[in-house]
């Protein structure tokens, strides 16, 4: 959370400080990395390196592993800045965001674009001069989902958006493999599947809890024009499909024995709480009974551990 010197403003108003207001430098530089979303890259991140272990069925060199974890960090958080930039108006009408720095003002909208597009050029050009030019074009392809096609497209207008604007945080699962191999296979197709397929029920739970946010300024999460019930059975099949597909990689030959044991009990765990947050819908609970956000921290608990047999099931083979 970004410590700024701006007062509470009234609802969906973005305070521009005028150029001679204080804006401390620490808490501007806060505010830059806050434009990056941290959290959210420490989760592709947990996707990213781990394939290259797989892919190089061991330890990948360190300069390697080095440059393609700052070159996503860096596209990443591009997309995510312009993303800022993009929504800052509904941004400041929504509870979850009202801390942002382009609604509280600590950064200019022109500061953020400018910000946002020097980082998706300098991870593209990073990406093609020291690792290679495949993972510069998915890196690329990436940023370009998510700002056009997710924030600028889908995002207000479908209940789909997060189905198929998820696509961009699947994408880091194939720079990982590229990175080290130079190629596309089988292996990070599968993972980035599993990722696509993990994206709505892991989403879900949080948009049902916020989802007052989404209507009020017009997004339509499906939690937002659908009940619980419905949402609930949505997130059931893509759980139910995401578990299996997660098991292609061992019949292929990819892994062994130690990814098939994390993937299944992990994967149980997880369709037991789907199956939880069914039941309570069903029941018609809301408020704190629908305890909706067991699920979407358990997703991301579940993408960890997935993600650290992969990294270590070469080593036991």
């Amino acid at each position: 959370m970004c410590v700024t010197a701006v007062e509470s403003r009234p609802a969906g108003v973005i305070l521009t400080p005028s150029p001679g207001g204080h804006r401390p430098f620490g808490a501007r530089v806060k505010a830059f990395v806050m434009l990056t979303k941290p959290r959210i890259i420490e989760l592709l991140l947990i996707t990213t390196i781990p394939v290259m272990f797989l892919a190089e069925q061991g330890v990948p060199p360190l300069w390697l592993v080095f440059a393609t974890t700052l070159g996503g960090y860096l596209s990443a958080g591009g997309a995510n800045a312009l993303n800022m930039y993009i929504d800052r108006d509904i941004d400041a009408l929504m509870d979850r965001t009202a801390q942002r720095p382009l609604v509280t003002g600590m950064v200019s909208p022109r500061e953020c674009l400018v910000f946002g597009l020097s980082l998706g050029v300098v991870s593209t050009l990073w990406f093609g001069l020291l690792v290679n030019w495949l993972s510069a074009a998915l890196s690329l392809g990436a940023l370009l989902f998510y700002v056009v096609v997710y924030t600028m497209i889908l995002k207000r207008r479908t209940s789909q958006n997060i189905v198929w604007g998820g696509i961009a945080g699947c994408l880091p699962v194939l720079i990982g493999w590229s990175s080290v191999t130079n190629s596309m296979s089988w292996a990070p197709i599968i993972l980035f599947l599993v990722m696509f397929f993990w994206t709505p029920p892991h989403y879900y739970p949080l948009s049902m809890k916020v989802k007052e946010d989404y209507a009020r300024v017009g997004v339509p999460m499906l939690p937002v024009v659908a009940s619980n019930k419905v949402v609930a059975r949505h997130v059931v099949l893509y759980s139910w499909v995401m578990v299996a597909v997660s098991l292609l990689l061992t019949p292929l030959g990819y892994t062994g024995w130690f990814y098939t044991a994390v993937a299944l009990l992990a994967g149980g765990w997880w369709l037991w709480e789907a199956h939880a947050l069914q039941s309570r819908a069903k029941s018609e609970a809301t408020g704190t009974k629908l305890k909706e956000m067991r699920l979407f921290h358990w997703s991301i608990t579940y993408v960890s551990l997935l993600f650290v047999a992969v990294a270590v099931d070469p080593f036991l083979r």
